[in-house]
């Protein structure tokens, strides 16, 4: 055997270790970065579910802190709560005036997502894009004067509709932008055929439009709901008696004279007033599901 081929020999056995090291290396690396990633995941999901995790063991506690701790278990905190006659009122509150914004958002964002989807008109995409626009820039607490002023000449101060018919043109925008989207993804084949015998235009957005896009309208009475729930501006604005205030604006209240969070009642009317909109959303969930698209399953 000559010198040069006992070199490949020494070469091609060394080979493999190497080898064999590089894998080890990526193995490890490969180990570390899942080590890491799941770390980091942990550490915001722990981020996330400490605020709900307090917000579900706070009601119960005879002395809740904002510091985690073992509850004291107790029922003196509901009690306490509905010895205020304002909380079961403001929940009723807040269902009327969510129900009622939700039912208004959608029927008038139906009509008109129908219509800015089947005629055509010059500047219909910049219309869109424009109450969308202004409904983002010009919020709530911007608009707040004039609103006030509008409502004050028309006798909305202190009434559920001002609040209702508020709160509903805010939302309006940004939904009639949304439904526009199924809308325009419903085949119109069925609708020409019911145009053939007879039927209207609402005819055909109730028997035909409607039931295709059902997923949509849930999705936008959900986010209504849920957007009309949380408000506290609005409502605390327009609204003089507290019989009438919404469990955003009751929940204010919950402070001592001296300006103290009282928070065994606010952690208690925290999970009553979170309950609905949470039940809401899984009942909808699993009944027709959420899905920003429209039109027939193929």
């Amino acid at each position: 055997m000559t010198v040069g081929q006992e070199h490949d020999q020494a070469v091609t056995r060394a080979v493999p270790p190497a080898r064999a090291a590089r894998a080890d290396t990526g193995r490890v690396r490969h180990a570390m970065g899942a080590i890491g990633r799941a770390t980091f995941l942990a550490a915001v999901a722990g981020f996330f579910a400490l605020p709900l995790l307090w917000l579900a063991t706070a009601p119960f506690d005879a002395h809740p802190t904002i510091t985690a701790s073992f509850p004291e278990f107790t029922l003196n905190n509901f009690r306490s709560l509905l010895d205020n006659p304002y909380v079961l009122t403001s929940l009723g509150n807040s269902v009327l005036q969510a129900a009622g914004s939700a039912v208004l958002v959608v029927v008038l964002a139906a009509l008109a997502a129908y219509a800015l989807s089947r005629v055509r008109i010059p500047g219909r995409d910049a219309l869109l894009y424009v109450l969308l626009l202004l409904s983002s820039v010009v919020t709530g607490t911007a608009a707040m004067v004039p609103i006030f002023e509008l409502a004050t000449r028309l006798n909305l101060i202190d009434t559920h509709l001002g609040v209702v018919l508020t709160l509903s043109g805010g939302l309006l925008p940004a939904a009639i932008f949304i439904l526009k989207d199924f809308m325009d993804g419903t085949p119109t084949s069925y609708e020409e055929s019911a145009r053939v015998f007879g039927a209207s235009p609402l005819q055909i957005l109730w028997h035909i439009v409607v039931p295709v896009i059902r997923p949509g309208l849930a999705t936008i009475a959900v986010w209504a709901v849920a957007s009309v729930w949380g408000s506290f501006l609005t409502p605390f604005i327009l609204l003089r008696s507290p019989e009438k205030s919404p469990g955003a604006v009751i929940l204010y209240t919950l402070y001592t004279e001296g300006g103290s969070p009282r928070l065994d009642l606010i952690s208690t009317f925290s999970l009553l007033y979170s309950l609905p909109v949470v039940l809401m959303y899984i009942f909808v969930s699993r009944k027709y599901g959420f899905r920003f698209h429209g039109g027939i399953k193929r």
